[in-house]
């Protein structure tokens, strides 16, 4: 006890309160800022001291059986459907599923906040965690996994991504195979590793398949209203072009398709008669579009429910480091390319029509 009271007060004179606000915000409990609570959680973890080891860090004799999920946000579809799938996995394994925001305040750091509960791993999912916060995960004995990062994961961390570039070659080539002439790509900004593997797919199929056709690039911001204004700016580019075959639109994800839906009505044109639109995800509001969106269905739920696995891997003794679970996309043939004509070639990767 002695020794215990000796490290909390070091905790607390590092953090500068007193031992009594110290104890309450490792607990999580009582009324302070979240910069306090964070700096306390911080101290802690830079003085490797844990109040309780059989309620922080990775789960002992059963105790702490709880997964966090990061997300910046928890509104859309993407991310529900994300949720969903951890959910039901957790469940599985006999796991609770926390789910935790990223949010904008730097003083309120998602880190802290899993450390004073005590989880038994971490999923982060569409960000790369810091460099302090993957040390202190570490130094906590609490397994990270990342999920769809934006960027190249850190070395040591394991992942669960889709076939980006695969989905957006299948794009090109189902785009050319139902008859267009003329392209819009419309790419995500911030630029993530995976939209621009999309791209990068789109873009090489075309440069084989349709090496003098028309091809326009517009970025928006990951949103419906972005993806308008940008796919309004295409359209009226590629029409500047010349030419007057069948437009094909390829969005990076569905909530810029069906932004790219209301472009074409603002050009006076329609889906598919003048224009095919592909996007990207097959979150399930796609199939509710008019006309029902063809897109690449990204495996979501199963990605997460894998992300759980890794973890209970992890938790269970395992090495996981660098480990890489990459799941492949398959598109969707809906309503949105459904334009009569004479086929042009066959298109890769797998096919379907739900």
């Amino acid at each position: 006890m002695t020794s215990t009271r000796m490290t909390l007060a070091a905790v607390a004179e590092h953090a500068g309160v007193s031992v009594a606000t110290a104890s309450r915000g490792l607990r999580g409990r009582g009324e302070m800022s979240a910069a306090t609570r964070a700096r306390i959680v911080r101290s802690a973890a830079e003085l490797g001291y844990r109040a309780g080891q059989e309620s922080r860090g990775r789960p002992r004799s059963g105790t702490a059986r709880t997964f966090d999920l990061v997300l910046g946000r928890f509104h859309d579809p993407y991310t529900a459907e994300i949720t969903a799938g951890a959910r039901a996995a957790a469940a599985a394994h006999g796991y609770d599923l926390t789910l935790t925001a990223d949010r904008e305040d730097p003083d309120d750091d998602w880190m802290p906040r899993i450390l004073s509960r005590g989880s038994a791993g971490v999923i982060v999912g569409l960000r790369i965690p810091t460099a302090s916060q993957i040390e202190a995960l570490r130094r906590a004995d609490i397994p990270l996994v990342l999920m769809e990062p934006p960027s190249e994961s850190p070395q040591g961390l394991p992942s669960v991504r889709t076939t980006d570039r695969e989905g957006g070659a299948a794009a090109a080539a189902h785009l050319v195979e139902r008859g267009a002439e003329r392209f819009v790509s419309i790419g995500g900004t911030p630029s993530y590793r995976f939209g621009r593997a999309r791209i990068d797919g789109f873009r090489e199929v075309l440069a084989r398949a349709a090496p003098e056709a028309s091809r326009v690039h517009v970025s928006a911001d990951w949103t419906a209203w972005g993806a308008r204004r940008a796919c309004s700016r295409g359209l009226e580019e590629v029409a500047a072009q010349g030419g007057s075959g069948l437009i094909g639109v390829f969005a990076c994800n569905d909530e810029m398709a069906a932004g790219a839906y209301r472009a074409v009505a603002d050009a006076g044109l329609s889906i598919p008669r003048h224009v095919l639109v592909v996007g990207f995800d097959d979150v399930r509001g796609a199939r509710w579009l008019h006309p029902p969106l063809t897109t690449l269905r990204q495996p979501i739920g199963e990605m997460a429910a894998a992300a759980v696995g890794i973890l209970v891997r992890a938790v269970g003794g395992e090495a996981v480091e660098d480990e890489s679970v990459v799941m492949p996309t398959e598109l969707v043939a809906r309503g949105s390319t459904a334009a009569a004509g004479i086929a042009k070639g066959a298109a890769t990767g797998a096919v379907s029509g739900r």
